[in-house]
C-alpha cells in the first residue's frame, strides 16, 4: 500500500554554510523588493466571492495549492533550473523558463510570475549575478519566471537545492498568508497559527517534489484557475469603465 501523503516525513538533508545561509535568508525574505506580498494568485477573488470566509477555509485553499501546484510545478522546476544554472547552460535555463510559464493557467497568474521575475532580474543585475535574460537599457524585456531567477541566484550563491526549495516554499507561504491577513481579514494571531499549521504541508510538498521529474511537471487546480480568470476579468472591466 502506498504511504498516504499525510504520513510523509521530510527526508531531505538541508546543509549550508554561513554565507550561503545568509544569502538564502536574503533571497527568501519578505523584504526582497519583488512585490510577492502584492499578488494574491486567485486568493483575492476567492475571498471576494465568498468561497473563503474564515481561517480553516484559507488553510484548505493554501494546502491544495502547496500539494498540487507548488509541489508539482514550482519546486521540481526549481531543481531543474538550479542544475542548469550551475552549468551555466543558459539555453536550458530558457527552455525550462518557458515550461514554467506554460504551466501558469491564466494571464493573471503568468503576469504575477513575470512581474516578480522582472523585479528579481533587476536586483540580480545590480548585485552582479550573471543571468541570461535581456533586461536593461535599450533591451526588450523577456518573459521570465520568478522561479528561474530564484534558481539562478541560489546556484550563484552556492545554496543547495533542499535549502533553496525550503526557502522558496517558505517565502510563497508567507506571502500568501500576508495577503489573506489583509483580505479575509485575519488577525495577526490567526495568521501565525495558519503559518504554523501549514508548515508540515510544506514538508510534504518538498518530499513530493523530490519524486517529480520533468515529464510530470504540471498542475490542474480548476478553482484556482477560475478564480484567477474571473479576477482578471473583474479588473479589466474596472479599467474600461
Amino acid at each position: 500500500m502506498a504511504t498516504p501523503i499525510t504520513d510523509m516525513q521530510p527526508n531531505v538533508a538541508i546543509n549550508t554554510d554561513d554565507r550561503a545561509l545568509f544569502r538564502l535568508m536574503q533571497l527568501s525574505s519578505a523584504s526582497l523588493p519583488v512585490g510577492g506580498y502584492s499578488f494574491s494568485q486567485g486568493l483575492e477573488y476567492a475571498i471576494d466571492c465568498g468561497w473563503l470566509k474564515k481561517q480553516a477555509e484559507v488553510h484548505e485553499w493554501l494546502e491544495m495549492q502547496i500539494l498540487h501546484a507548488v509541489a508539482y510545478v514550482d519546486l521540481p522546476a526549481l531543481k531543474l533550473l538550479m542544475a542548469a544554472a550551475k552549468q551555466a547552460d543558459w539555453q536550458e535555463v530558457k527552455r525550462l523558463n518557458d515550461l514554467v510559464l506554460a504551466c501558469r493557467e491564466t494571464k493573471e497568474l503568468r503576469l504575477t510570475d513575470t512581474a516578480m521575475g522582472e523585479a528579481l532580474v533587476r536586483l540580480l543585475n545590480s548585485l552582479g549575478v550573471e543571468q541570461p535574460f535581456a533586461h536593461g537599457r535599450g533591451s526588450a524585456p523577456e518573459a521570465v519566471s520568478f522561479i528561474s531567477l530564484f534558481a539562478i541566484a541560489a546556484a550563484h550563491w552556492d545554496i543547495n537545492y533542499p535549502s533553496a526549495a525550503l526557502g522558496f516554499a517558505w517565502s510563497w507561504l508567507e506571502n500568501q498568508v500576508a495577503a489573506a491577513t489583509k483580505l479575509v481579514p485575519l488577525g495577526q494571531t490567526q495568521a501565525q497559527v495558519l503559518i504554523g499549521d501549514l508548515q508540515p504541508i510544506l514538508s510534504q510538498a518538498l518530499n513530493i517534489a523530490e519524486q517529480v521529474d520533468e515529464e510530470q511537471v504540471g498542475a490542474g487546480l480548476p478553482a484556482l484557475a477560475i478564480a484567477s480568470a474571473l479576477h482578471e476579468q473583474q479588473y479589466s472591466r474596472l479599467f474600461r469603465s
